[in-house]
């Protein structure tokens, strides 16, 4: 058997290089923009919440609960979930469905970090913040992307996922839940 006849079932090279610098390219404009574009602080929209923060907020914690589906659901279709011995079929849809709905939930979030408030690091709360809003991106590009590429560790997949769920995490922490335990006092 030629080599050739055998080249598309040998796993990728360079595919994980590839989602690596996806990743960080995706990571790294959204963080250079928002450092040259400081924002003024004002809000473009509220979406019908009373403020931007508000708004932020409460999207961040809806798509932080649809992190938990996400993870769960991943769990019954690697079949990792304990006590699930047969996931039924519309689990795969509720993953991908959940997951969209996750990630559109987060774009009026992104949009008013970068746009209205951009970068900023006044503190190690609101710095861990901003790094890890990027890497949200980065790291969504990469997982969409390895979605697609052929040939890649087994492993890749789930990884890049709970990498994803670990990010949404921390922003719901340094953000959400920051906002929550304030009572509403703007400060950031």
């Amino acid at each position: 058997m030629s080599t050739d006849a055998r080249a598309p079932d040998r796993p990728s090279q360079w595919g994980l290089a590839v989602l690596g610098a996806v990743g960080l390219a995706v990571a790294a404009a959204l963080a250079a923009y928002a450092e040259s574009h400081p924002g003024d602080g004002a809000a473009l929209t509220a979406l019908g919440f009373s403020s931007m923060l508000e708004m932020k907020a409460w999207l961040t914690t809806a798509a932080a609960a649809l992190v938990v589906v996400q993870v769960l659901s991943a769990l019954a279709m690697w079949g990792r979930l304990p006590g699930v011995h047969d996931t039924p079929g519309w689990v795969s849809g509720l993953h991908r469905w959940s997951g969209t709905v996750a990630f559109l939930l987060t774009l009026p979030v992104a949009f008013h970090c970068v746009w209205s408030l951009g970068f900023e690091d006044e503190s190690t709360r609101v710095l861990v913040h901003s790094v890890a809003g990027c890497v949200l991106y980065g790291v969504f590009a990469a997982k969409m992307l390895a979605l697609r590429l052929r040939g890649l560790p087994s492993a890749t997949v789930p990884l890049l996922g709970g990498l994803l769920a670990g990010v949404v995490v921390v922003l719901w922490f340094s953000s959400a839940l920051w906002f929550f335990s304030r009572s509403g006092e703007v400060g950031y």
